[in-house]
């Protein structure tokens, strides 16, 4: 992010405001699922404490800046809206990845449609497309599936199988992407689900016919990767999702 800011108190209310936009980007996708699913951001100021969603159940749509809160590594609320119900499936997952992964800065979970249906196959994604390359080598599978993520030992175990890639399918449950800015990380989250739906299609079109997909050799996936999978590009690519959004709701997030 190449902005500059008076203070740090400046960043953190900007990014705050980003974190609620991505929040709005999930609405309009239709990646919200009642309660489920989070997106969360590490604080500029106190690196070792992130902000979350809140109040725990309020539509995606209806998020804003003010409704956030600020969580950190005990799962001790420090600041933020009025209603500080702290969603405990969020903290477990979201601590544990911030903790073990510096590098992160946001992280976001949600039972996307394509992406819940993909990862009822226990199987990694195929790179197949151009878009899937992304993900070459930069995404795992996690297939312990224990119903919804109450206690510590399952969002480590799920942090320890991301390990340093970008991205997680969930086996039974839905997507994971991470990132170093809310602009890529939401990019990832919405490009794994647009991969995920292009898998279901082909492969139900290849059955169909009797034949398989056509895969991308190794070396064409890591060049593609190279250009199309880097934190730089997923962040430019995400800025025009982030710029449509604020025109759409008159940046009404932001309050």
């Amino acid at each position: 992010m190449d902005i500059k800011f008076e203070s740090k108190e400046a960043e953190r209310q900007y990014l705050k405001e980003r974190l609620a936009a991505g929040f709005r980007i999930f609405a309009k996708y239709g990646f919200d699922e009642g309660p489920a699913g989070h997106i969360s951001l590490r604080d500029p100021i106190n690196p070792d404490a992130f902000w979350v969603v809140n109040p725990f159940g309020l539509h995606f749509a209806l998020i804003k800046a003010s409704d956030l809160i600020l969580v950190d590594e005990s799962g001790k609320v420090l600041e933020g809206g009025a209603n500080r119900h702290l969603n405990l499936a969020a903290f477990m997952i979201h601590s544990a990845i911030h903790t073990a992964r510096p590098d992160v800065n946001c992280a976001a979970h949600a039972h996307s449609l394509y992406g819940r249906t993909f990862c009822t196959l226990g199987k990694s994604l195929d790179i197949t497309t151009q878009d899937s390359c992304a993900f070459y080598n930069d995404h795992v599978l996690y297939e312990n599936f224990r119903g919804v993520v109450l206690d510590e030992e399952e969002g480590i175990a799920i942090t320890q199988a991301l390990g340093d890639k970008k991205a997680a399918l969930l086996q039974n449950h839905g997507l994971l992407t991470t990132g170093g800015t809310v602009e890529e990380t939401v990019f990832w989250f919405l490009s794994l689900d647009r991969c995920c739906h292009s898998q279901l299609l082909a492969d139900a079109a290849a059955a169909g016919t009797g034949g398989a997909t056509k895969k991308i050799g190794d070396k064409e996936a890591m060049d593609t990767w190279k250009v199309v999978g880097s934190r730089k590009g997923g962040h430019f690519a995400g800025r025009a999702l982030f710029d449509l959004i604020e025109v759409e709701t008159k940046g009404d997030y932001k309050n």
